[in-house]
């Protein structure tokens, strides 16, 4: 993240309570059991801090998952080892707190995401995030990521495709 007021950081002993998305899901989620994910290892979460006010300004968790093989299309079958899932690494709770949407956080915290998931010593083929909603769904696809057929609303791109391409995504 280039912008000075702000710095993606590992999530540690912020307060949250303050935090709020728009998304009573993601707001529980944030202020109350990520902590537990983290220390159980469930998932990692990272934070945009806004460091004039060190206010929270956004978040996001990774964590190991897999593709079933059968979920993609077949043009993406035809290149890939049938084997029956393909490892990938999941973007969960991604949100940003209402005071500082439109800034461009989200598509910095995506992209920090995609960097940390590249930068990994485990094997991945693919990041996927779950849309909540169809708005989720437009953001994740105006960043290139293309919808899991015969899913509701799971969203892919190869990692591959992310360590090519100038930093939009």
């Amino acid at each position: 993240m280039t912008s000075r007021p702000f710095a993606v950081k590992p999530l540690e002993k912020e307060d949250r309570t303050s935090f709020t998305c728009g998304r009573d899901s993601l707001d529980h989620y944030f202020r109350t059991r990520i902590g537990q994910d983290v220390r159980r290892r469930i998932a990692t979460a990272f934070i945009v801090l806004h460091k004039p006010t060190a206010t929270v300004a956004g978040f996001y968790t990774l964590s190991a998952a897999q593709v079933p093989f059968t979920d993609l299309d077949e043009d993406w079958r035809r290149s890939l080892p049938r084997y029956p899932t393909l490892p990938a690494v999941l973007v969960g709770g991604l949100a940003v707190d209402r005071r500082f949407q439109g800034q461009g956080l989200g598509g910095a915290l995506l992209t920090d995401a995609a960097s940390r998931a590249i930068r990994s010593d485990i094997g991945a083929h693919f990041l996927i995030v779950d849309a909540l909603d169809e708005d989720a769904a437009r953001f994740y696809q105006h960043h290139g990521m293309r919808h899991i057929a015969d899913t509701d609303n799971r969203f892919f791109i190869p990692l591959s495709v992310l360590a090519k391409a100038p930093s939009e995504h």
